[in-house]
């Protein structure tokens, strides 16, 4: 009889502690986040918000003025919303070459900030070249713009000018320095 006490006995231990054994939470592991990854951190090191104003240089092709080259300055605007850019900006600039001509554009730019430094940008606007052909363009293209120091950022530019008034198709490159206050 203390033979089947003793089987009884471990047979209940070993029951009641099966139950336990089932009630233990399951081992998982967060396989993905609702949260987005972002381009660049939500604390920049440059502060690309305000106004700016720069120097460039600049060399232009169209089929009627040939190869130009040429110097500019600028002045513009930015405003960031996250790691989106939207921004405005004028130039006046001088083009020596076959025609000498001065040019005035006026171009709005958004862009995304792909580091705390670094803008990638797309731009369209309205051009209006003063020289001898008098001509207007509708102004596409875009460029990258990288921050130097707290103040100072270079950038190149690319722009296409689509004939408005006139037949002449101009395309543009700019390098330059902005100065942001």
């Amino acid at each position: 009889m203390r033979q089947v006490l003793t089987i009884a006995g471990l047979l209940l231990v070993s029951v009641g502690l099966v139950p336990a054994a089932r009630a233990a939470d399951v081992i998982s592991y967060q396989t993905s986040t609702a949260q987005q990854v972002p381009v660049a951190s939500g604390d920049s090191s440059f502060d690309w918000n305000g106004f700016y104003a720069g120097v460039y240089g600049a060399y232009r092709h169209s089929p009627a003025a040939g190869d130009q080259f040429g110097v500019g300055i600028d002045a513009g605007v930015n405003v960031t919303f996250n790691y989106v850019l939207a921004g405005a900006e004028v130039a006046v600039e001088g083009l020596g070459g076959n025609d000498a001509t001065s040019y005035v554009s006026g171009v709005g730019r958004a862009g995304l900030l792909v580091t705390d430094n670094a803008l990638v940008y797309g731009a369209a606007g309205y051009g209006l070249d003063t020289g001898p052909a008098n001509e207007s363009d509708a102004l596409i293209g875009g460029g990258l713009e990288y921050a130097i120091t707290d103040n100072l950022s270079v950038r190149g530019q690319y722009l296409h000018g689509v004939p408005v008034t006139g037949a002449n198709p101009k395309d543009q490159v700019t390098l330059g320095a902005q100065f942001h206050f």
